[in-house]
């Protein structure tokens, strides 16, 4: 399983370039195995994110902005929902990533 990260390299938002940031920022520093898929460079991998996310999701008006969140096929939510999860320090939960046992917890 992999954590993927859908952004847009040619956004002229400062607001989305820094969340876009703070996301990959955050799971490089925490060892996360993770990918980035830039959805201005393939319109397939950019439909695929608007079928993808939950309709419940989406804004009243427009498309779903970027940073999109995904674990593999699975949505797990966008900057905001990470944002929350990073607070409660529950990222690996919203990831849905299984914690890896410490060397402490391996040797118990």
């Amino acid at each position: 399983m992999v954590t993927r990260v859908y952004t847009a390299s040619s956004s002229c938002s400062t607001t989305i370039k820094k969340q876009q940031q703070d996301v990959t920022q955050y799971l490089e520093s925490h060892n996360i195995d993770w990918e980035m898929v830039d959805i201005t460079m393939s319109e397939e991998q950019r439909q695929w994110m608007y079928r993808n996310i939950p309709k419940d999701k989406w804004p009243e008006r427009g498309n779903p902005l970027p940073p999109q969140i995904f674990n593999d096929d699975t949505y797990c939510g966008d900057y905001n929902d990470f944002f929350e999860a990073k607070e409660s320090n529950s990222v690996l939960s919203f990831l849905q990533i299984k914690q890896k046992p410490t060397t402490k917890d391996a040797e118990i």
